[in-house]
């Protein structure tokens, strides 16, 4: 599956069915490559991955769009990039991210109402709506059924009120989004009151969430699309970090640790 048409069609269908899509988070076409030949079905970037990759905190619009790129290009599975808030505050500037990530390559994007502003972090509601409404409109015009997610970032930034999130969820869900997502939800009875309150997809993001749900406890309670976020890119330096402590003590167990270079081969056989 190449053609990008189809590969959104797919994606959407991906949606639909009663067991949820697990969507991993490569950062790299390496780990792209890794995540399809373990037999995942769609993948979706990470803005925190593309950032820590960079060895810095946050990673430009141009990284995260040549990021998206690089992964639709590694794999014929569609992509769903994390757009964070887009960007830009203004509605129509935003959305001009949605336009460029289909560009990319993408057949998916988050729009988030995080506004990477530490003393203001969450757009105000109404702003925060209407944005959405902007990126839809944007992504309603494109040449193929693009899934537009959009989330409610609350938890995150220190907002602990799960009613105002789910108002959001479902302000984002009548501007017409595809798919809600409110990362920072960390139980199955927080994961229940946002499935149950809203009509459209949820997206629960298990980076964040206590790691005993299982996926068919998450399938049982509403739940559509599974993702990890930066988990991965956070668990591989973390790995590297402890095997360099171990190499600075002089010891070098760690090898024995190592992925297999045939597997690596098995990957990467048709880069």
């Amino acid at each position: 599956m190449t053609d990008q048409l189809a590969k959104a069609t797919h994606f959407h269908a991906l949606h639909e069915r009663a067991q949820p899509l697990l969507v991993p988070n490569p950062w790299d076409a390496g780990t792209a490559r890794l995540l399809a030949d373990l037999g995942f079905e769609a993948l979706a970037t990470t803005s925190l991955g593309v950032a820590n990759m960079l060895g810095r905190t946050r990673a430009t619009a141009e990284e995260i769009l040549g990021n998206c790129r690089a992964i639709c290009a590694a794999t014929p599975l569609p992509v769903t990039v994390d757009l964070e808030n887009g960007f830009a505050d203004a509605p129509a500037d935003a959305a001009k991210m949605i336009e460029r990530a289909y560009d990319a390559g993408a057949v998916g994007a988050s729009i988030e109402d995080f506004t990477a502003d530490p003393r203001a972090p969450i757009y105000d509601f109404e702003l925060a709506a209407e944005r959405v409404r902007a990126a839809v409109a944007v992504a309603r015009a494109l040449p193929v059924p693009f899934v537009l997610t959009a989330r409610a970032e609350n938890l995150l930034y220190g907002v602990h009120d799960l009613d105002d999130t789910i108002r959001r969820l479902q302000a984002f869900e009548a501007a017409g989004a595809d798919v809600l997502y409110a990362p920072g939800l960390r139980t199955l009875d927080q994961m229940r009151a946002v499935t149950s309150s809203v009509g459209r997809p949820v997206n629960v993001v298990m980076g964040f969430a206590d790691p005993t749900i299982t996926l068919d406890q998450l399938a049982e309670i509403g739940v559509r699309r599974v993702s990890v976020g930066g988990a991965f890119s956070r668990l591989a330096l973390r790995s590297v970090v402890d095997a360099a402590r171990e190499m600075r003590a002089g010891r070098f167990e760690f090898v024995t640790g190592v992925l297999p270079i045939p597997e690596l081969h098995r990957a990467f056989s048709g880069a």
